[in-house]
């Protein structure tokens, strides 16, 4: 469903809550063009998670392929400060 900014600015939250009392998604259109995705807390919660397994599944992968290394916290931090200087 998608909803206009100016429907949102004028009916305010209770025009979300009862579209997403029956809804997933939300889609908030700015001059004619999708910009905003309003979803509720719980769906919120679970794509976060669904997206946290996604990452450690890729850590896992490139570990895996012997893309990554291992070394201390004074050594990684040595790292980072080389990065920001170049």
């Amino acid at each position: 469903m998608v909803i206009s900014a100016n429907d949102f600015k004028i009916k305010g939250v209770s025009l979300l809550d009862n579209l997403l009392s029956t809804l997933d998604e939300v889609l908030i259109s700015v001059r004619g063009k999708n910009k905003y995705v309003v979803v509720d807390m719980a769906r919120y919660e679970y794509l976060r998670e669904c997206e946290l397994e996604q990452a450690y599944r890729d850590v896992q992968a490139d570990i895996k392929a012997r893309k990554s290394k291992t070394m201390s916290a004074k050594e990684h931090l040595k790292e980072l400060d080389n990065a920001l200087q170049d």
